[in-house]
């Protein structure tokens, strides 16, 4: 892998249902921890997904008008010289980035000099690994508990996740299929997925 290039599962512009905002959502493709019962288990496998340039993301975001980006997963530090670059470029634009880890924090500060890259471009790291025993009952965009949002940036610091409902978007592509994004719990998820025969794209984690 360059730096050059992300390997993603999936890159969704102009979604309003992955934090504040108008956003890009990018799930990275591939996850070392694979927290029990997370909800994308398919984005475990790092040979999965498509290798994508940074600059082409970052050109349809821009393209898009979003406010910023979404970073999640998968496990976005597992591929941290590719992140640090798509953050990089994404500063650059004036693009916000938000990122996801089941990784904490302090693990992360020192661990090598592509993380501390990546981390020096993340204004708002949401950290924890997802535990299926200590859900989540009101903070927006996390599925347990012990997940911290950490501001190493000002942008986001007027975001109260406590105060914020979790949306969805629905897309319907041109083959008729159905795309979801956003943060239901697992019986939500069950509800809906079954009446809409829907792929399992939400997470929480």
């Amino acid at each position: 892998m360059t730096d050059g290039y992300v390997r993603v599962g999936r890159v969704l512009h102009g979604t309003t249902a992955e934090g504040p905002g108008l956003r890009t959502a990018i799930w990275f493709q591939g996850c070392s921890i694979q927290c029990k019962g997370c909800i994308n288990p398919h984005l475990f496998n790092a040979r999965g997904g498509t290798d994508t340039p940074v600059t082409e993301i970052i050109e349809q975001a821009v393209s898009a008008g979003v406010e910023g980006l979404t970073l999640i997963g998968g496990e976005p530090f597992d591929q941290s010289e590719a992140g640090a670059a798509l953050a990089a470029a994404a500063h650059h634009r004036g693009l916000g980035v938000i990122a996801f880890s089941g990784y904490e924090y302090e693990s992360l500060r020192g661990r090598d000099d592509e993380t501390t890259a990546f981390l020096a471009h993340v204004d708002l790291l949401v950290d924890g690994p997802y535990q299926a025993w200590n859900a989540e009952t009101r903070r927006a965009l996390v599925g347990s508990g012990n997940q911290r949002f950490i501001h190493l940036t000002d942008r986001y610091n007027t975001y109260r996740p406590e105060l914020v409902a979790n949306r969805v978007d629905i897309r319907v592509r041109p083959d008729g299929s159905i795309q979801l994004a956003g943060f239901l719990d697992t019986s939500g998820l069950s509800v809906l997925a079954h009446s809409t025969d829907t792929s399992r794209t939400f997470r929480k984690s």
